[in-house]
């Protein structure tokens, strides 16, 4: 390789310090792309161009052949930054297929949508801030009669959120006739989360049964921002009471249980801290003006309206998304 390095820039020297030639140059930038192909270091072009201006020129000033042995220093040095810069490229590129799959993986995760139940108008719509979310959302369907929800905030982001998150939803797989009640379905995926997870990573999560037959909504909450329960008869909101640690915290921890009844119109409206976080006009949207929002909306459909709540709250935050959003309606028709 080194001989026939040689052999070919020589060529091009000699024939360019004849002729000066356009076509000599344009032949030398096609070599400079095979060097680059076969990754040749740039001190050996230098130590290559000493050589040949040496037999070139034989009475080539003894200073211009020493002040060569200072640029191939100097090369020798360049070369290794830029083999350990074209490293660091790979490795990007390796990092982000790797994100990409995890990606692909965290969206067969979710549900393909809102589960369709007799009696019950669901809607959802999920936001990540990023590239990856640390919200996650699940349906369980208990039997014919009753809808299990789940909503869950993962306090990291990235591939780790994305392998919690997997973990979670295997957990909630292994519960289509979970006994107990949702606070006997936090206990056991607090169990989950506490065996398998780093001591540095908490998952807030609530969730919660739809009962049809008495229209019920039975809930446990661990650590997760507290919903609102949305009253069609006046328009008006009761924050929904939230007691448990997040999970992950300790081995035995015991959640209580909230019940609440819907009348026809009554909606369940749950959300990451994402939504009350966000900021519009430099501060937090907090929850009285997200329950503000809410009902400008809640004449829709439940899929449409959290779509047009999203929508609303993105364009009042000046289409910044500093934190995943999810927002759930759970709403009985009128």
């Amino acid at each position: 390789m080194k001989v026939q390095l040689y052999q070919q820039y020589r060529e091009l020297i000699t024939s360019y310090l004849q002729d000066k030639g356009e076509d000599t140059l344009y032949a030398a930038q096609q070599m400079s792309k095979w060097m680059m192909e076969h990754k040749i270091p740039p001190e050996e072009m230098v130590s290559a161009h000493a050589e040949v201006l040496k037999e070139y020129l034989p009475n080539l000033p003894k200073e211009v052949s020493d002040s060569f042995k200072i640029l191939l220093e100097m090369m020798i040095g360049y070369g290794i930054a830029l083999r350990e810069h074209e490293s660091l490229l790979n490795r990007q590129k390796e990092l982000e297929y790797e994100i990409e799959v995890a990606v692909g993986m965290q969206q067969t995760l979710l549900p393909n949508h809102s589960p369709r139940m007799h009696g019950l108008d669901v809607g959802v719509i999920s936001v990540p801030a990023h590239r990856m979310s640390g919200d996650y959302y699940n349906f369980v369907d208990h039997d014919h009669s009753s809808l299990g929800v789940a909503l869950a905030d993962i306090i990291g982001k990235g591939i780790p959120a994305a392998l919690c998150m997997s973990m979670i939803k295997y957990a909630m797989d292994q519960l289509d006739h979970p006994t107990g009640g949702p606070s006997g379905v936090l206990g056991r995926l607090n169990s989950v989360v506490e065996r398998n997870v780093d001591a540095s990573m908490f998952i807030t999560m609530v969730y919660g049964v739809y009962e049809r037959e008495n229209h019920k909504f039975r809930y446990a909450t661990a650590g997760h921002e507290p919903g609102f329960i949305f009253r069609e008869k006046d328009g008006s909101f009761e924050d929904m009471a939230t007691k448990g640690l997040v999970l992950g915290v300790a081995k035995e921890i015991s959640y209580e249980e909230f019940s609440i009844h819907l009348e026809p119109g009554d909606a369940v409206i749950l959300f990451s801290d994402g939504v009350t976080e966000a900021r519009v006009e430099g501060q937090f949207l907090g929850r009285e003006r997200f329950k503000e929002l809410v009902r400008q909306y809640m004449h829709l459909p439940a899929q449409e309206a959290v779509e047009a709540m999203y929508q609303s709250l993105y364009e009042q935050a000046n289409y910044e998304l500093k934190d995943d959003q999810t927002i759930m309606i759970l709403r009985r028709p009128k």
